[in-house]
């Protein structure tokens, strides 16, 4: 499936694979986090099991880098319709899920302060140290936000280009336009779950397709034709 030497096969593929693994390590963070089923303060609740509050910082940490990576693939499909809209949202979903994985160093210094401190002054110590307006700023506001808005945005785009039907573009909103307005716990978890199968879908869809269905949609291809000349300039 990934032969490195195949720009074609290579891309369709890694993309393909991505929209599948990114939203569903986001979904088993959620489950596995301490924080989601106990005491909604970090520093008490990753104490309890600091095993799984590691193991959950990871696993969003790496849904957080590949998201991105696997919306600016599937933007290949939007070239010739939604092109603007797709290209805005791609630049704002890098920038805001990078952002969002930075974060999450945050974690293990929150189980740091919990383990020796109590929780309120954990907690004070913690607001006095990310409440610093260039940690705010730096590292928190707005960029956080440009990733929900991104992946929204890039959906409609695949809406537009044809590629993402209404359904999917509903469960990708529901999770990062909805879902992140929700306060963090077990009933955010049908909210999470809903990017999972809208990006999902697309990935297996992206899968699916042939070579030659994923070049013509380069401008210089003939839709669903492929030529020596067009596979050449594609690979170069």
């Amino acid at each position: 499936m990934f032969k490195l030497s195949d720009s074609v096969r290579f891309r369709r593929s890694a993309t393909g694979l991505l929209l599948i693994v990114a939203p569903l390590l986001q979904l088993i963070a959620m489950l596995v986090d301490p924080g989601t089923w106990g005491d909604d303060r970090e520093s008490v609740s990753y104490g309890d099991n600091p095993a799984l509050a590691q193991l959950q910082s990871v696993l969003y940490h790496w849904s957080w880098i590949l998201l991105p990576v696997a919306i600016i693939g599937v933007l290949h499909v939007a070239r010739r319709r939604g092109a603007v809209l797709g290209h805005i949202g791609g630049a704002f979903s890098v920038l805001g899920f990078l952002a969002l994985s930075g974060m999450l160093m945050i974690d293990p210094v929150e189980w740091y302060l919990g383990q020796r401190n109590t929780p309120d002054q954990a907690a004070k110590i913690f607001d006095e140290i990310f409440n610093l307006p260039g940690i705010v700023f730096g590292f928190q506001m707005p960029w956080i936000f440009l990733g929900p808005i991104g992946a929204g945005l890039v959906v409609f785009a695949l809406r537009r280009a044809g590629f993402a039907p209404w359904w999917v573009v509903g469960t990708i909103l529901l999770g990062w336009w909805i879902g992140f307005l929700i306060p963090y716990g077990p009933v955010l978890i049908p909210f999470w779950a809903a990017p999972v199968a809208g990006f999902g879908y697309l990935g297996v869809k992206v899968l699916k397709m042939t070579d030659a269905e994923w070049i013509s949609y380069y401008p210089s291809a003939a839709p669903g034709v492929t030529t020596p000349d067009s596979y050449a300039k594609t690979t170069a």
